[in-house]
């Protein structure tokens, strides 16, 4: 744990980039959108009790009953994004999907000063400003030339704030037990509460096929999102935030691959804005720690959590 800090951002920038195959089991699994949510959780929720027991040598346990209450909201939270996602992954590209549900980037930073009054430094300002731009060139190609992508579009939006909002819980959470715990809780809680609604919804429960769904739940749950929560304690938001944007790049490359999604030179040129900004953030001057010390005032002096 003494070098985590160190090897906190690689960490997480790796767990961003497996997270990227996503979209790509997605629409390879035989079931509904809903469906393989569900079961991305279902599966790797009893693999994450069985990895906590193997590498801390005990069962996971909750801390208190108001710990418990955290990790199901992070659960609810949780369960929220990937059923928006889901959705939206069939209703766009692979590129969009996974870029416009990580605007988490700019909505992670943005509660780190409004709450907890960490102001990001200059240069992680104009890593901000590099990805914005990033991200309007690559989704403004793909809004102007077809229309259609715009519900798809919005509902990866939408699994943006509730993925902000699972992060924000997370980050407080995790204050009372180790990553893995805490993913254990969090993912077992988001399967108990899809469940009902992967039972109703449009689309097969039951898979012909568990191989994407397999891979899907080892790769996404256990490796991105246990890497991600183990670095997020150690990272300022808009770090966090901003690499989380890895994702579009190598998503764009599975879209290339799979299902020939052109990219044209403004995808190229957006995505090289991209890891631009993700290089000046990973300084060590635009990740440095800088507190705020005035209140913001839109809410009346609020302190950041214990």
């Amino acid at each position: 744990m003494g070098a985590a800090p160190r090897f906190a951002f690689p960490l997480f920038l790796l767990g961003s980039a497996v997270l990227s195959a996503g979209p790509l089991l997605v629409r390879l699994a035989d079931v509904g959108p809903t469906q393989s949510a569900f079961w991305r959780l279902a599966i790797g929720a009893p693999l994450l009790f069985l990895l906590v027991r193997a590498v801390e040598g005990r069962q996971a346990r909750l801390a208190s009953v108001p710990h418990a209450g955290w990790l199901t909201l992070a659960g609810l939270f949780f369960a929220a994004d990937l059923a928006a996602w889901h959705f939206g992954i069939a209703r766009t590209t692979l590129a969009n999907s996974t870029l416009l549900a990580n605007s988490t980037a700019f909505l992670f930073p943005v509660w780190g000063y409004l709450v907890i009054r960490k102001w990001p430094t200059r240069q992680a300002g104009v890593a901000l400003v590099l990805a914005a731009a990033g991200i309007a060139i690559l989704a403004g190609r793909s809004a102007s030339l077809s229309p259609a992508h715009l519900s798809g579009d919005l509902l990866c939006l939408l699994a943006a704030v509730f993925y902000t909002g699972y992060l924000v819980v997370m980050q407080r959470t995790r204050r009372g037990t180790t990553a893995l715990g805490a993913l254990a809780w969090a993912t077992l809680a988001g399967a108990a509460i899809l469940l009902p609604v992967a039972l109703i919804a449009p689309g097969a429960f039951w898979p012909r096929d568990w191989t994407p769904l397999v891979i899907l739940a080892l790769s996404s749950q256990l490796l991105g999102q246990g890497l991600i929560i183990y670095a997020l304690p150690h990272l300022p938001p808009i770090a966090s935030g901003l690499g989380l944007l890895i994702q579009p790049i190598f998503s764009a490359s599975f879209g290339y691959g799979w299902y020939g999604e052109i990219l044209a030179p403004s995808d190229l040129a957006g995505m090289a804005i991209i890891f631009i900004a993700i290089l000046l953030v990973r300084s060590r001057g635009a990740t440095a720690k800088r507190v705020e010390t005035r209140t913001p005032p839109l809410l009346g002096g609020a302190q950041a959590p214990d």
